[in-house]
C-alpha cells in the first residue's frame, strides 16, 4: 500500500500553515518506504497531478476551522459523497490555490481516482497575514506527527495474513473506524477530550 502524506496550507497566512508545518516535522520521521511525505503549500494543481501515480491512500494536513478550541486536531476519513457534495469545502481547481474539495474532485476528470482519503485538521487561532504558528497551534503541528503515525500503523497497516492490519492497535489515540458518510475523531489540544462521530 503506497501513502501521499500531503501538507497543505499557506505558510503567509498564520495558523493557516499548520499543514506544511506539520509535514515538515513528519518528515524528519523515520516512516515505510511505502509513505511519501510531501509540503504543497498552495500549490493544489501539483496535488492533484502526483495522485494520478495511483496511491492507494491520502493523508491530508491542514488547518480546519470547525468552532472548537485552537490547537484542537480532529481526523475525518472522507468520501466520495463528502467530496462531491461541499462536505470539505467548496471551491474550482486553482493552479495557484490550495482547495482540497477540489482537487478532490478533480481527479476523475484528470483520469485518476480518489484514493482512500484522511484529513487531519488543526483549529486554528489565526488566520490573519503573517508568518508562525500560534503556540497552540505550533504544538498541535508536533502531536499531529503521532496521529499521522498512529493511522499509518493502525488504519493503513499492509494487510496481514487474516485480512486486517499488521500491527497491533496499541496507539494512544482511538482507532478511526470506517463508517458511513464522514467518521471524526477528535484529539483535544491537551489529549484529553476526544469525540468519535459517526
Amino acid at each position: 500500500m503506497s501513502v501521499l502524506v500531503a501538507g497543505v496550507g499557506n505558510i503567509f497566512r498564520s495558523d493557516d500553515g499548520f499543514g506544511s508545518e506539520a509535514a515538515r516535522r513528519l518528515a524528519s520521521v523515520q516512516l515505510p518506504e511505502r509513505v511519501r511525505v510531501v509540503d504543497y503549500g498552495i500549490r493544489g494543481m501539483h496535488l492533484a497531478y502526483d495522485l494520478l501515480d495511483g496511491y492507494d491512500a491520502l493523508v491530508i494536513l491542514d488547518a480546519a476551522p470547525r468552532g472548537g478550541a485552537a490547537g484542537d486536531i480532529v481526523v475525518l476519513e472522507v468520501g466520495h459523497s463528502e467530496i462531491q457534495g461541499g462536505g470539505l469545502g467548496t471551491g474550482e481547481l486553482d493552479a495557484h490555490g490550495m482547495e482540497p474539495t477540489a482537487v478532490l474532485a478533480s481527479l476523475g476528470a484528470l483520469g485518476g481516482r480518489l484514493p482512500r482519503t484522511f484529513v487531519v485538521g488543526c483549529e486554528p487561532a489565526d488566520v490573519s497575514e503573517g508568518i508562525g504558528l500560534s503556540p497552540a497551534v505550533a504544538a498541535a503541528a508536533e502531536r499531529a506527527v503521532g496521529v499521522v503515525t498512529d493511522l499509518l500503523a493502525n488504519e493503513l497497516a499492509p494487510a496481514g495474513p487474516a485480512g486486517t492490519g499488521s500491527g497491533a492497535r496499541t496507539s494512544s489515540h482511538p482507532s478511526i473506524h470506517p463508517s458511513v458518510g464522514t467518521t471524526r475523531h477528535e484529539i483535544g489540544s491537551n489529549n484529553s477530550a476526544e469525540e468519535h462521530v459517526a
